[in-house]
């Protein structure tokens, strides 16, 4: 049985005592419904990279600037992830971080 924490604010006390039922069941659903929703938030992770990718090279963009064709090929491997990238697995690989934090995967290094 999972314990929650009580904390009293008047006195800076805490108690730990165990969930009831109904408790316990809504925590374990809570568990279950965070658990099931980890590919929609690593997705989300990965549009946000990518938008921010995206945006650092933006300027490429402007009419008086000329873009290089494999600036124009990585910004079309950017915005085709989501479709070529479907589950979980391939969501951690585009999110895996060496131990400096830095994105190992090869598609969000700028050419």
């Amino acid at each position: 049985m999972t314990k929650k924490t009580i904390y009293n604010g008047l006195t800076g006390e805490t108690t730990r005592v165990d969930l009831t039922s109904d408790e316990q069941t809504t925590f374990d659903n809570a568990v279950t419904d965070f658990n099931n929703k980890s590919a929609t938030r690593k997705l989300a992770q990965i549009k946000n990279i990518r938008l921010e990718k995206l945006i650092e090279t933006d300027y490429l963009a402007n009419s008086d600037v000329t873009m290089p064709d494999n600036v124009k090929t990585w910004r079309q491997t950017l915005r085709d992830l989501p479709a070529n990238h479907t589950d979980e697995a391939a969501y951690d690989a585009l999110l895996a971080r060496d131990s400096d934090g830095n994105l190992t995967n090869s598609v969000w290094s700028k050419p």
